[in-house]
């Protein structure tokens, strides 16, 4: 059996490559072969990831989120807890996702225009 560490306090799990991207993906995890997990990505939790959604980079997806249809999660972006990204949605930079937030559409978030001031 195969384990990694992802760093969430819970030390080395059962966990797996992805085949299409072989970024690292928990056993808890549903990921779909048509998804893409970059090599630097990781899945953990019990997440969804289904349909041609992207995660890549330094992306991180854990707890009981999902990221569907064509979304993509990349650059130093996490999604978590129960949220939903999906559709067209890009969540990148150091955006942070999460509670029972749904990114949705065109919808595009960036770390950098939520740390923005007036």
């Amino acid at each position: 059996m195969t384990t990694f560490d992802f760093g969430d306090g819970n030390g080395p799990v059962p966990a797996h490559h992805h085949p299409n991207g072989g970024g690292w993906v928990a056993d808890t995890a549903k990921v779909d072969d048509t998804a893409y997990v970059g090599p630097n990505a990781r899945v953990y939790g019990n997440v969804l990831v289904y349909g041609y959604a992207q995660v890549y980079n330094n992306a991180l997806v854990f707890g009981d989120a999902q990221v569907f249809g064509n979304a993509r999660v990349y650059g130093d972006a996490e999604v978590f807890d129960n949220a939903k990204v999906f559709g067209d949605a890009k969540v990148y930079d150091n955006a942070q996702v999460g509670g029972y937030a749904c990114v949705f559409g065109n919808t595009r978030i960036s770390g950098d225009e939520m740390n923005k001031t007036e």
